[in-house]
């Protein structure tokens, strides 16, 4: 299993266009092969500040999403919109506490 923790930072007046956009093609992200959770957040103390948090089946899966015409279309659009240059980490996931 991967972790993906995408941070990315909006100009103020262009995250209704990020959101209207995520509604989009949220559900099209979540269906791709060896997609397992998606999430979306936003900084409590800076709300141009969102993070999409999704779990990969193997990092094949998330490679093959990022190779896709899907990813090129949700990124071209959404790289269009940062204040800053976005973050990303690809993680294991150790532990789990329910």
């Amino acid at each position: 299993m991967i972790i993906r923790i995408v941070k990315m930072s909006f100009h103020a007046e262009k995250i209704p266009a990020f959101l209207e956009n995520f509604e989009s093609v949220k559900q099209n992200i979540r269906n791709s092969d060896g997609n397992r959770f998606l999430e979306l957040y936003q900084d409590k103390n800076n709300k141009e500040i969102f993070f999409t948090y999704s779990y990969w089946e193997t990092e094949n899966d998330l490679d093959n999403y990022r190779n896709s015409p899907l990813f090129e279309e949700v990124w071209g659009f959404t790289k269009k919109l940062f204040n800053a240059k976005p973050e990303a980490w690809s993680l294991d996931k150790l532990v789990t506490l329910e």
